[in-house]
């Protein structure tokens, strides 16, 4: 396969093979020659899944050549985040030492509709231990060592989706699949360069999904753009009756803009607020780009209003009870992460009159944030205040405070959907982002105006260089 192949996003990847250029056996074995290569050199991948992906890669072949094309995602390879069940005795670690030999008899939902589009499952990738849940605060928390961040080794990959990030963007596979409950789709994105989506709650079954928060968690797509996560997110949405949570709206992405269109764009006051110079100043020309198709207001929402502690306080509480059996073992002491040894037990110690009151005060954050945003097509912010932090460094808070963070904690808490994308550079060489955030259900604005972005820059086609393939 042509080394220019690995970095191609999906929808040209998937012409290549529908037109019978690249074959799906193929690109499988391209794709997991990189996993087993390079994935070990950013700590990204738990497990090659390299006899199910050539099976599924043959399948593919087969069908493809006697005139069964899928869709765009047919022979198509990725990676899927350790906390996603797989049958067929490949194990599902939730990247934390006490599961490293757990395994499942069934596949999670959204990989089964994976294989249905004809898509072929490459690794299971890295995650933090527990997906975040009992309170990490420095990268090594993993089973797998420290996320190692491609554009910069000495750096962070983001938490917790941490091998759906790096993976995608070290070309060791054209899309991952990732886990978001407070941050862990849009922070490895932020941190890798790369698009990660996170779809409004309930858009895609968690069933087979390890559960962290169960009214906080969602699936959603890491990707090289925005297009290629509406391909994936067109394929994983919907109802599920084995997943009560899920919606039974229906979803169809919409990949076309029409001529001229113009967007309504807000900006929280004081968005960038005690970011980053580099963060600042790339947000700030990202605004100027985003005039071209957009009006831009500043806009007040939530100002004083405890947006992070009503979600922290959910998702705390709701941990505590996901893994109330786990911590009663004891087991929390083969942790990785001193702080995850005991961080759970204190969640446990959370009144439930603080998790009533924090349910009601969500409501009331959704409701003043949905009138806000009626009057836009998204808000706009940074993805995060900082760059990747240094992997020998306790990392600052997912936004580093002010705004950034309201839209985190408002856009989880009430299941919004957000999507980021990279913007620009900053210290040490590592990326920044832009994140678009919409009404819940509003998927395909988030993903037009991240596109609308994506087509006046070019940071999207910018790849780390240790990751190029060498010819």
């Amino acid at each position: 396969m042509a080394s220019e192949h690995v970095f191609l996003p999906i929808r040209q990847l998937g012409h290549l093979i529908r037109d019978k250029h690249i074959s799906p056996v193929e690109l499988a074995e391209t794709f997991l020659d990189r996993l087993e290569s390079l994935g070990p050199e950013y700590n990204a991948v738990v497990t090659v899944t390299r006899d199910r992906a050539m099976r599924q890669a043959r399948n593919a072949e087969r069908e493809i050549l006697s005139g069964q094309y899928k869709g765009p995602l047919h022979g198509i390879p990725f990676g899927a985040k350790d906390l996603l069940a797989t049958s067929e005795g490949i194990p599902t670690t939730w990247g934390a030492i006490p599961y490293r030999d757990q395994t499942f008899d069934y596949d999670a939902t959204v990989l089964q509709k994976l294989e249905e589009s004809g898509a072929i499952l490459t690794a299971k990738l890295a995650m933090v231990e527990l997906a975040g849940g009992m309170g990490y605060r420095q990268p090594n928390a993993s089973i797998t060592g420290p996320g190692i961040n491609p554009w910069n080794k000495d750096a962070w990959s983001g938490g917790s989706s941490s091998g759906s990030g790096s993976s995608v963007a070290a070309g060791l596979v054209p899309f991952a699949i990732g886990s978001e409950t407070f941050g862990s789709i849009l922070s490895p994105a932020g941190n890798c360069g790369v698009a990660g989506l996170r779809p409004t709650y309930g858009r895609v079954s968690r069933y087979g999904a390890m559960a962290l928060s169960w009214t906080l968690d969602k699936l959603g797509p890491l990707c090289l753009t925005a297009d290629d996560c509406g391909l994936v997110l067109n394929t994983i949405a919907g109802y599920d009756p084995n997943d009560p949570s899920t919606t039974k709206e229906p979803y169809q992405y919409e990949a076309s803009d029409l001529p001229g269109q113009r967007f309504r764009l807000g900006v929280i006051k004081g968005v960038a607020d005690g970011a980053d110079e580099e963060v600042q100043a790339n947000f700030r020309e990202s605004l100027r780009v985003l005039g071209q198709v957009a009006s831009i207001d500043e806009v007040e929402m939530l100002e004083g209003f405890p947006s992070g502690e009503v979600t922290r306080t959910i998702l705390n509480a709701e941990a505590a009870s996901a893994f109330e059996d786990f911590l009663e073992t004891g087991r929390a002491s083969e942790l990785t992460a001193p702080e995850d040894r005991y961080g759970g037990y204190a969640r446990m110690s959370l009144l439930a009159t603080d998790y009533i009151r924090a349910l009601r005060l969500r409501g009331l954050m959704a409701r003043e944030a949905d009138r806000v945003m009626s009057r836009y097509d998204v808000l706009v912010a940074p993805s995060r205040a900082t760059v990747a932090s240094a992997l020998d460094q306790e990392f600052r808070s997912v936004a580093g405070g002010g705004a950034p963070d309201v839209m985190g904690a408002v856009g989880n808490g009430a299941g919004l959907p957000a999507i980021s994308v990279p913007n620009g550079f900053g210290a040490r060489g590592l990326p920044t982002g832009i994140q678009f955030m919409g009404r819940v259900y509003e998927e395909n604005k988030v993903l037009a105006v991240a596109r609308a972005y994506q087509s006046l820059t070019d940071w999207h086609q910018r790849h780390p260089p240790d990751a190029m393939p060498k010819n």
